[in-house]
This record gives C-alpha cells, sequence and structure tokens, in this order.
C-alpha cells in the first residue's frame, strides 16, 4: 500500500491531477465541434485540417503536413473529403505547377468559423476569469509541453 504521506506519491496524485482536468477540459471544448462535424461525416482531424488552411490560405500540402506532424498517407483520405465536400478548394501553386496550394472556400470559412469560434468563446470566457497573468501562464504550460514532444523524439 503506498505511504499517502510520500512525497513522490503526492506529486504523482497532483500530475494525475493535471492529466484528468486535461482529459476533461478538451472534451468539453471538443464536444460541439464535434457534434457539428458529426453532422458532415467529419471528424476531428478534418477540423484540424480546416482550422490550419483557414489560418494560412495558400499553403502547400507539403506545409500542411509539416504543420499536422503527419504523412501525406494520413492526409490524403482527409483531405480529399474536404474538396469533395467544397469545403477547401486545391490549385496548382503559380510558379510550380507541382505545388498544390490550399484554400478554404466560402463554406469552408463559414464551418470552420462555426467551429472554431465555440472554441475561441470558450477560451475568451476562461481567460478572462483567470486575468492576463492565468492565460500567459496557461500559454506558457501549453508551449513547453509542446516542445517536449520534439525534445524526446
Amino acid at each position: 500500500m503506498p505511504d499517502l504521506n510520500d512525497p513522490e506519491h503526492q506529486r504523482e496524485q497532483k500530475l494525475n491531477k493535471a492529466l484528468e482536468a486535461l482529459h476533461f477540459a478538451f472534451r468539453a471544448i471538443t464536444a460541439k465541434p464535434d457534434a457539428m462535424l458529426a453532422e458532415y461525416g467529419l471528424s476531428r482531424v478534418h477540423h484540424r485540417v480546416l482550422y490550419f488552411v483557414g489560418r494560412n490560405p495558400g499553403l502547400s500540402i507539403n506545409e500542411l503536413l509539416a504543420i499536422l506532424g503527419v504523412r501525406k498517407q494520413s492526409l490524403n483520405v482527409p483531405l480529399r473529403k474536404l474538396i469533395e465536400l467544397g469545403l477547401i478548394q486545391s490549385q496548382a501553386d503559380t510558379t510550380d505547377r507541382r505545388v498544390k496550394r490550399l484554400t478554404l472556400t466560402r463554406k469552408g470559412l463559414g464551418l470552420e468559423n462555426q467551429l472554431t469560434g465555440d472554441e475561441r468563446q470558450r477560451f475568451s470566457r476562461v481567460f478572462n476569469c483567470v486575468g492576463p497573468e492565468g492565460e500567459a501562464a496557461w500559454l506558457k504550460v501549453m508551449h513547453l509541453l509542446a516542445e517536449d514532444e520534439f525534445n524526446e523524439g
């Protein structure tokens, strides 16, 4: 039986609470967008593609692959579906016809704004509650967690 007063055990419990908080927060943030995506037969991966194409109009498929950290095979099916649904447009680059540039269509922009708009509203409410210092601390934690992915590999 673990010693409940052991500092290592107490630290582990605090870390477990942090992991649980992250899980439940992520579930709350993504619940409404996931339901909207399901109406289109789409999933979270489609939302990520819409989000990053929306933030980076005209990016190439290779640039999108680098942002998402996935292989071309992983992106092929979701991207094709978004194009078929008229949410993303793919056009050849003006200087190198082999490069495809991606942009959201008007329909894609509308859906992406609905999906991400709900998430932005949640963050806005929370950041208003915790103030600028809390927001800055949260962003620092998220950046450090993201950097760990690249430092461990």
